[in-house]
């Protein structure tokens, strides 16, 4: 009798699953099981009310991790992959890396002539959590001439230039549409197109070698409508990055103005408030052991190591390699037009830089009040 009584129960309880829902058909057969039973199903039961299942943060997790995956390939992707590779000539499968060791010599010059980009992977789904993740912004505020070549100056460095990656390398902020007919190629170490299979990402992305040999090329050999982003500053910049501080290391960086001559590609000044918000760093005072060392790798390897930390993986209350989400909003300028000077006097490089300086200088003023920055903020130049 008991037993038939227990059956319907059951019965019911089935029926009213029908009306109520999983979660009410849940509870009502917990109370009827006893033991094992019991505990899997009240288990049941929590799971579906856990709160990573809701919509809003299943997306911000992968927003954390296209924005942590792009962080590591930055940092360990070409080292790692030189490691497998130099593994994989030891064991039995040691004819791939001869095969792809032998077509890296043959395409060895391919980052010097614009690389090999993809418009399938600039529009990776994982770029736009990418770029929704601080949330990252392009700006424009001038029609760009498809009948020109630019050299968009990129300021400021940040610790990693998460802006300038996301606005040019791909198009999640949708570069391609606000600039029609404009080619980007942003320019970074050529140190990272010899790493094996990190090349190749790179160039997918219209990442280019900052070398004089490949702007020569895409300002002469390849046509017009190209604009190359150079981060100005690099890394002396990247050494003085923190929250809170607006400066540009640019009075004696004119090498860019003199290419820019030579081709007779405008200048676009550029700048990215929020870039330097997103990591905090020790920073070295000059004198200091710490930053001897950061100037001596800069000089003699062309990067200058930062110790500086994000959040965590999973909670902002803690550190790691992901960095803050604050808004990267990046403004590009009106374009200075400048003439074609096969070889430029001293005195001319000395002009058009000053009117660079003072046209991102105006650039900073007119927009700092439209991204949280109070009306006497002033632009360092150093």
């Amino acid at each position: 009798m008991g037993q038939g009584r227990e059956g319907k129960v059951a019965s019911r309880t089935a029926v009213t699953c029908s009306s109520v829902g999983m979660k009410t058909f849940i509870a009502a057969y917990s109370g009827v099981l006893r033991g094992t039973g019991s505990s899997i199903l009240s288990a049941l039961q929590d799971l579906f009310s856990v709160t990573w299942l809701n919509r809003s943060k299943v997306e911000k997790q992968l927003q954390v991790i296209s924005v942590l995956q792009w962080v590591l390939s930055f940092l360990v992707l070409g080292v790692a992959c030189s490691v497998i590779l130099m593994y994989i000539f030891c064991t039995d499968c040691w004819l791939i890396a001869v095969l792809y060791f032998t077509w890296l010599v043959f395409d060895w010059n391919t980052p010097k002539k614009g690389g090999r980009r993809s418009e399938w992977v600039r529009n990776w789904a994982v770029w736009r959590y990418f770029r929704d993740y601080f949330p990252i912004q392009l700006v424009k505020t001038h029609n760009l001439l498809t009948t020109r070549n630019y050299i968009f100056g990129y300021h400021p460095h940040g610790i990693m230039g998460l802006g300038a990656f996301c606005n040019f390398s791909t198009e999640a902020t949708e570069v391609s549409k606000k600039f029609p007919g404009i080619r980007p190629y942003l320019a970074t170490l050529a140190g990272n197109f010899r790493m094996p299979v990190l090349r190749e990402y790179l160039m997918s992305g219209g990442i280019c070698p900052v070398n004089r040999d490949t702007i020569d090329y895409l300002l002469s050999k390849n046509g017009s409508g190209n604009a190359i982003i150079i981060v100005v500053g690099g890394a002396a910049e990247s050494l003085s990055s923190r929250p809170g501080k607006n400066a540009v290391t640019l009075r004696n960086r004119k090498g860019f103005v003199k290419l820019a001559l030579r081709h007779g590609a405008d200048l676009v000044p550029t700048y990215s408030f929020g870039e330097n918000e997103v990591y905090k760093q020790v920073i070295f005072e000059e004198g200091s052991w710490g930053r001897w060392v950061q100037k001596k790798f800069q000089k003699y390897i062309g990067f200058a190591p930062c110790i500086f930390h994000g959040r965590g993986l999973f909670s902002s209350d803690t550190w790691g390699l992901v960095p803050y989400s604050k808004p990267i909003t990046t403004v590009v300028g009106e374009p200075i037009t400048i003439p074609k000077l096969e070889h430029p006097t001293q005195q001319d490089i000395d002009l058009y830089h000053a009117m660079y300086m003072e046209a991102l200088v105006k650039l900073f003023d007119k927009h700092k009040t439209k991204f949280g920055l109070p009306e006497t903020e002033v632009l360092e130049v150093n």
